[in-house]
Formats: structure tokens, sequence, C-alpha cells
């Protein structure tokens, strides 16, 4: 007769951690042999890089493209659709900014510099504007795939998309292949996953051993500014939004969010929050044809926690390496995790994915995940509270929209009679 006593696995975040303690342990254990631990220890950690590597592309591609293939719903709806993609797209914008201004502000990784010499590392030449605005659109449609070059990545993967909703019918076919290859990539990039506790030892341990405990105190300020920029987005940001667009009081409509947002922080899941979300807009007054469309393609689309999260780890990365990054990187960066939006939400993993093609996009050693990787699931909880909030918040506005658009209709009728 088999067992049913089966002892429980622990959950990937769990073992995150404690591989994380593992390595940091190690990593002062071996401070006096350095060299071991970045011969021995060290390739292990490049290995899970690479894996990552190999599969981010493929599976931004794939995912953007599916992303861009649901459109076809939204284009039914027509104005309800145009709205939400725009409001979600402008606050992930707005959120990746404040992530940035807050981390630049509060200098995130001042102050703490680690060594460069052992990185493959080589700045590129600063871009101006123009320069960087040319570069987004390739001329070959295979090298930034090889090349990852990611902001090309997403723009070949968006006018595919649209290419596939535009020749209608005969679409269905490369439709069904991205979505088998999609499912296929999205395994292994799970399997990967898996590999994170193992991945983030080897890379942590050389780093303590190179450059004693003192490297761990930056990450208490990265969850500080992180959090701090969480809170000033969904202040700010949601309150004019719901009081300008909406007329609704921030303060009725956050201390109806509270069931939600509670369950999203302490959950960290944006479809496990969507009954919760859903019940709490419709008393809030939104109908459910608005709230039941909205809310999930927020779910896809909104990032504007992991937006943050993104804008924050990329200067804290660049502090902590000693590396300056210009205007023209910044503005690459707003711009790429605003993009990648459309379609990463919904992919496992996918604050790991968008942070690697952020740190790649603008020539970031990517070993720096290694240092936020343990601390990850503290940032994930905020970063998803303020996801399905800015999802609620464009359910009231676009409510709101479409009742006043609605209203005009009727007036516009009434006076023709």
């Amino acid at each position: 007769m088999p067992r049913e006593n089966k002892r429980k696995k622990p959950s990937l975040t769990v073992q995150i951690t404690i591989s994380l303690i593992i390595g940091i342990v190690a990593g002062i254990a071996m401070q006096s042999i350095p060299d071991i631990a970045e011969g021995y220890v060290k390739p292990f950690g490049t290995i899970y890089l690479n894996l990552i590597k190999m599969i981010v592309v493929p599976v931004v591609v794939l995912s953007i493209i599916q992303g861009i293939v649901s459109l076809q719903d939204v284009r039914k709806v027509g104005s309800i659709g145009i709205k939400t993609i725009a409001f979600y797209l402008v606050t992930t914008a707005i959120a990746v900014t404040l992530g940035l201004v807050a981390a630049n502000l509060l200098q995130v990784g001042a102050g703490y510099t680690l060594g460069t010499e052992a990185l493959t590392y080589e700045p590129a030449e600063p871009l101006n504007l123009m320069d960087t605005l040319v570069n987004i659109f390739p001329s070959n449609a295979f090298q930034p795939l090889a090349d990852a070059t990611m902001l090309q990545v997403i723009v070949i993967a968006l006018f595919f998309g649209f290419g596939i909703i535009a020749v209608g019918e005969k679409g269905v076919p490369a439709k069904n292949v991205v979505d088998s290859f999609a499912e296929v990539c999205f395994k292994i990039m799970s399997m990967i996953l898996k590999l994170s506790p193992i991945g983030v030892f080897a890379l942590i341990c050389p780093v303590v051993a190179a450059n004693g405990p003192s490297v761990l105190l930056p990450l208490l300020k990265v969850i500080l500014v992180a959090y701090v920029a969480y809170v000033a987005h969904m202040v700010l940001t949601y309150s004019l939004a719901v009081k300008g667009f909406a007329g609704l009081s921030p303060l009725r409509f956050f201390r109806a969010m509270s069931e939600p947002m509670l369950f999203a922080f302490s959950s960290a899941s944006s479809v496990g929050t969507l009954p919760f979300n859903m019940d709490a807009t419709q008393q809030l007054g939104a109908r459910k044809e608005i709230s039941s469309f909205v809310l999930p393609l927020g779910a896809t689309i909104n990032m504007d926690g992991t937006a943050i999260y993104q804008g924050v780890c990329a200067i804290f990365i660049a502090q902590i390496f000693g590396i300056e990054l210009t205007i023209a990187q910044q503005l690459t960066i707003i711009l790429t995790a605003t993009l990648a939006s459309i379609g990463t939400a919904g992919v496992p993993g996918s604050g790991m994915i968008m942070l690697t093609m952020v740190l790649e996009t603008v020539g970031l050693p990517v070993e720096g995940i290694a240092l936020v990787a343990g601390i990850d699931r503290i940032l994930d909880m905020g970063r998803t509270t303020v996801n399905i909030t800015g999802d609620a918040t464009c359910t009231i506005v676009v409510d709101a929209w479409e009742k006043r658009r609605e209203r005009k209709k009727m007036a516009a009728n009434l006076a023709a009679k």
C-alpha cells in the first residue's frame, strides 16, 4: 500500500531563500579562498544565467505575439479596449519612471561598489535620443533574436502579432503554431526556474567570498526604496486617476480595495485576486461587463508594480557595480518595460524575465539578479498589490469614460429628434 503521508516539498521561494542563506554562509567561510569560489562555484551560476538568456528571447517573442493576437477581441469591443490598453501603457510608463526617479534620488545602491574586473561587461558608447529611436527598428528579422537586442525583439514580435491579426482566417494556423511553441517555451522556462536555488547559491557565494558580508546591506535599502515607490504610485497616480477621471473619492476607493489589496499582498497572485477585485470594483459602481473585461486583461498586460521593481533594481545593480546609466539608457529602460508589459505579465517567472531583458538592453551585468533574488518574494508581494490596484483603477476610470460617452450619445440622439 503506497504511503499517503508524503512530506510536502518546500515552495520554490523557500528553496531560494534557504539557498541564499547557505550561499552567504558558504561565501563568508570561503573569504580566505575566494579563487576557489570564483573558479569552481561561480561556473554553475554562469550556466544558470546562460539558460535564462537562452529562453528569454523565445519566451518574450511568443508571449508578446500571443498578447497582440488576443487584441482581436479587444478590437471587437472598440473604445473600451483602446481606452483600457492606453491607460495601462501610460500608467506602466509612469510607474517605471517613478521607480527610476526614487532609486536615483534615494541612491539605492550608492556606497556599496563591487569590483567589475571579473565581469565580461563592456560599456557601450552612449547614444543620443534619436539614435536610440532609430535603433529600435531592426533592418534584419533574425539578427536581433540572435544578439538578444530586446527592444528590436519586441518590435519584431509586435509586427508579427499585428500581421497575424491582419490576415484574418489565414492567420489562424500561425496563431496555433505560436500558441503551441509558447507552451513549450513556458514549460522550459519553468524547468529552468526550478534550478534557481542552485543558480542563486552559485552566484551569491563568490560575491560574498570576494567582497565580504557587507555587500548584503544594500538589500534592505532596495526593499525600502521599492516600497516607497509602490506607495507613492498608488497614492499619487491612482488617487489622481479615480478622482480626476471618475470623480470618486480616493479614500472610498482604497477602503473598498482593502480586501483585494490584502489578499494580493499575502498571496502575491494577481489571478487569485481577480474575484475579490471584481467584487470591489462593482461595489464602487463599475458595471459587470466592464470589470469582467478590463480586470482579466489587466492581469495580462498591466504591470505597474513590476515596472517600478525593474526601475529600482536596474539602478541598484548599476550603482552596486559602479556603472553610471545615462539619461538615454534610463529612457530605454522606460520604453523596454512599457512595451514588454504587453505580453510578459502572464508568463511564469515574468519578473525575472523582464529584469533580464532590462539589464541586457542597457548593458548591465545580469549577475546582479543574484543579489535581489533572495528578497524577490518581499518585493513581489508589494508589486502584486500595486498591479491589482492599477487594474481596479483602470476599471473605474474606463467605466466612467464609457458612461460619459453614452450620456453624450444619448443627448445627441435626443437633440437630433
